[in-house]
């Protein structure tokens, strides 16, 4: 299924679009500067061990899933069978 999309290419740069747009949109200055302490709080999180093991782990939890598919989808199942049983004794 193929769709076709329009694209409109202005003159501007576009880091100046985008300046542009955000005083348009009126954002507060400490919105701004909130959203640059994320942005440098992922990058040095990428850059860290642990979301090395993140990856890892992320890794070796697909080749068990594929190695072992039902007995993945029972614990999930028994898993999600417990959550429920807690939220719902909470309630």
């Amino acid at each position: 299924m193929e769709q076709e999309v329009k694209v409109t290419i202005h003159g501007a740069e576009p880091a100046e679009k985008v300046e542009e747009a955000l005083q348009q949109a009126g954002i507060p200055e400490q919105l701004k500067e909130v959203g640059e302490i994320v942005s440098e709080a992922l990058s040095s999180f990428r850059e860290s061990d642990s979301y090395e093991w993140i990856l890892e782990s992320t890794e070796k939890t697909r080749q068990y899933i594929k190695k072992n598919p039902a007995r993945s989808m029972l614990v999930s199942l028994g898993a999600g069978l417990l959550f429920g049983l807690f939220i719902k004794r909470g309630r």
